[in-house]
């Protein structure tokens, strides 16, 4: 057999199995066009309601009531957004919630910290029982503290203040059994060997437990702040000053108007809205190189 025909049938070898590869390749990529395509479909879905109270809020009054409604603006004006900054402090508001839910994610985040670290890695007498009954008080209804909450709150002089409205969250059962689980994912060997070379407690938790754990301690900051900036009981019941209530008080005060103005309300729901889905996307992209941080050894 000569070289030529040898090196035909190598290129027929190949072109065959660059064929083969290629047909073996379509229904995986189909597939993964189709899930693509699901998840996309399930997105707007959820999205859907968002998306069109951001609509709404661009509408005039009478285009909202027309029927059907349209989804869409034929004429986008910022009319409504005008008449929300107008007839309230829609800033203040934005402003004290913002203040209060950092608040809350800070002393969470030190009290938590502190807390799970001592449960997952210190060793005292009647450890198992103590977190027990730590954890036992994720049972006790928020609504049976709301009563000695105020009256201690009230006693202090903290109504009408950013400590009234932060200071009663900041310790949070939760917050430390989740801490507690991410801390004890982190080998045993680690505090020993930190123990062995001198290390101090808080050295180690600082610089070994604390950027192993980021991706924990994120998600306990997103949840309270997301939980702080939602609460509408609370912050009504201990602010009496116009400017010292929060978004979700404020926004009340469009929907309880004589006449209620949709395109109004949907301002107002959308200019609260906004920096919370600012924040669930940052904060999904901390969570994400927080579980991919340690991934890979070497």
């Amino acid at each position: 057999m000569s070289a030529a025909s040898v090196g035909a049938e190598a290129r027929a070898g190949v072109r065959s199995g660059t064929v083969a590869r290629i047909q073996a390749r379509r229904p995986i990529r189909w597939s993964r066009v189709g899930r693509y395509l699901l998840l996309a479909i399930v997105s707007l879905a959820v999205a859907f309601p968002i998306l069109l109270a951001f609509s709404y809020s661009f509408m005039t009054e009478r285009e909202i009531a027309t029927s059907p409604p349209p989804i869409f603006p034929a004429a986008p004006t910022l009319d409504n957004y005008a008449r929300v900054i107008g007839s309230i402090p829609i800033f203040r508001y934005l402003l004290n919630s913002f203040l209060a839910s950092s608040l809350v994610v800070i002393g969470q985040l030190l009290t938590a910290t502190l807390a799970a670290f001592a449960f997952a890695f210190l060793d005292f007498r009647g450890k198992p029982l103590i977190f027990l009954l730590f954890i036992s008080t994720m049972m006790v209804p928020w609504e049976a503290t709301i009563i000695p909450n105020y009256l201690t709150i009230r006693t202090l002089g903290w109504l009408d203040s950013y400590q009234g409205l932060s200071v009663p969250f900041m310790a949070s059962a939760f917050g430390t059994f989740l801490l507690r689980q991410s801390f004890l994912q982190l080998p045993r060997d680690l505090f020993d060997a930190a123990v062995m070379d001198g290390a101090s407690k808080f050295r180690f938790l600082w610089w070994i437990v604390v950027p192993l754990s980021r991706a924990g301690m994120a998600t306990l900051a997103v949840y309270a702040f997301l939980s702080t900036w939602n609460q509408y009981f609370w912050p009504l019941l201990i602010t009496n000053q116009p400017l010292m209530r929060t978004t979700q008080v404020g926004i009340a005060q469009l929907r309880f108007e004589e006449t209620l103005r949709w395109g109004n309300l949907m301002a107002g729901v959308s200019m609260v809205v906004l920096p919370t889905l600012l924040l669930l996307v940052l904060g999904q992209l901390q969570l994400v190189r927080g579980l991919t941080a340690g991934a890979v050894k070497g």
